[in-house]
C-alpha cells in the first residue's frame, strides 16, 4: 500500500507542477489556484521532496501568518535535507538573513551555500564568491577562495544549472 501512496503522490506532484507551470491546461481562475495549493499542500505533507520545496518556499514567501511562514522554512529545510538543490540554496538564504524560527547564523548559511554550490548550484557558488571577495557572511577576505567558487559558479552556468 505504501508503494501505490507513494505512486499517487507523485502523480498528484505532477498535475500541481502542471497546473503551476501551464495556463493551457486550466484557465487561472481562483479554483485554480486553490486546487494547486491544496495537491502541493498534500505532497508536502506526504514528504515528496519536490513538492516540500516548492510549497515551502510559497509559504515562507507568501504567507501572511507566522505559523504559516515558520511551517514553510520547516518543509524548505527538510527538502533541503532530502538533497534538493534549490531548497539548499533556500535554506542557505533563510539562514542568512534569518527568520523568527531560524535566527541568522553565518556559519549554517555558509555551510548551506557550499553545498548547493558544489552540488550545481549557480547563484549558491555566485554568493560564496561575493562573500570571499567582501568579507562577508563571517568570512575573511580571501582572493582564491573567491577565484575556487567563481570557477564553479561559471561551471555551474555553462552546465545549464540552477
Amino acid at each position: 500500500m505504501q508503494q501505490a501512496s507513494s505512486l499517487f503522490t507523485r502523480l498528484e506532484y505532477r498535475l500541481a507542477a502542471r497546473l503551476f507551470h501551464t495556463r493551457w491546461l486550466l484557465p487561472r481562475s481562483k479554483r485554480t489556484q486553490q486546487l494547486t495549493l491544496r495537491l502541493f499542500k498534500h505532497c508536502a505533507e506526504a514528504g515528496h521532496p519536490d513538492a516540500l520545496s516548492v510549497y515551502g518556499h510559497m509559504l515562507f514567501h507568501r504567507s501572511a501568518s507566522p505559523q504559516d511562514k515558520a511551517r514553510g522554512a520547516r518543509y524548505v529545510v527538510e527538502a533541503a535535507h532530502a538533497g534538493d538543490l534549490k531548497a539548499q540554496y533556500q535554506v542557505a538564504r533563510i539562514y542568512e538573513y534569518g527568520c523568527a524560527q531560524y535566527p541568522r547564523r553565518d556559519e549554517y548559511a555558509v555551510t548551506w551555500y557550499a553545498r548547493a554550490a558544489k552540488a550545481g548550484h549557480y547563484l549558491a557558488a555566485e554568493r560564496l564568491m561575493q562573500a570571499y571577495r567582501e568579507g562577508d557572511l563571517g568570512l575573511a577576505v580571501d582572493p582564491e577562495q573567491a577565484q575556487y567558487w567563481q570557477q564553479l559558479a561559471e561551471d555551474s552556468l555553462a552546465a545549464g544549472a540552477a
